[in-house]
């Protein structure tokens, strides 16, 4: 099972995608955290974050990047063909003797950013943008959903919803903003179930594993992305 669980910056999102995996019955419960901590504000948000989590078996995992490099049992083998997954946008088959986990990544938006400025951020040159080019970024991010959603039963992501402010920013990061319009129409379309939670209440944009007519261009900036770089 996979559900997408997105929402504006204080709107509950967090709690709601915590509850599911509370309620999931899964013997584990892992977290993996995206973010990487600049300045006071990060870390009050962090901390913040770890409150909320107190309590709950929570096995933290720190992912600020290379998801698809995450192992959850570090005595098992989870290798499989993610690349002909990703790209004809199946679900990834699932051991059942892995099955007895859930697992809550936070956030989408978070992960996103770190893959595409960080690349300079290991050898300690800084953020270096357009290091990779957004299609590449954009596999790495898919590969990596699919190989953390083989290695569990419940995989619950948490993204943002930035699109609708209006404002006219730098190429950089509108570039950024593209990228992630991108992951969260491929996980919209791959995840069983999408909820919105608007000021705390929980609004099911899809459930169940529905097949849809594919989305116009204009509702989806993957699409919209293939077409640019076929001209």
């Amino acid at each position: 099972m996979f559900h997408l669980v997105t929402g504006g910056s204080g709107s509950g999102k967090s709690e709601y995608a915590e509850g599911l995996i509370l309620e999931s019955g899964a013997g584990r419960r892992f977290y993996l955290a995206t973010m990487e901590v600049y300045g006071a504000e990060g870390r009050r948000k962090v901390e913040r974050h770890q409150r909320l989590r107190a309590g709950k078996g929570f096995e933290t995992i720190e992912c600020p990047r290379g998801l698809a490099e995450i192992s959850l049992d570090k005595g098992k083998d989870f290798s499989q063909d993610l690349d002909q997954a990703c790209k004809r946008n199946l679900a990834p088959k699932v051991d059942k003797s892995r099955t007895e986990c859930a697992v809550l990544l936070e956030c989408m938006s978070n992960l996103a950013a770190n893959e595409l400025f960080g690349a300079g951020e290991e050898a300690g040159l800084g953020p270096q943008p357009g290091a990779l080019p957004v299609s590449s970024v954009l596999q790495r991010i898919k590969k990596g959903i699919l190989h953390v959603q083989s290695q569990c039963k419940l995989l619950v992501v948490v993204t943002n919803e930035v699109f609708s402010d209006g404002m006219d920013y730098g190429t950089e990061t509108n570039e950024y903003i593209r990228l992630l319009g991108q992951i969260n129409c491929w996980m919209a379309r791959q995840a069983d179930k999408v909820t919105e939670v608007v000021y705390g209440i929980p609004v099911a944009v899809k459930k169940g594993n529905v097949v849809s007519a594919s989305p116009s261009k204009e509702s989806c900036p993957e699409d919209r992305m293939k077409e640019e770089e076929s001209v």
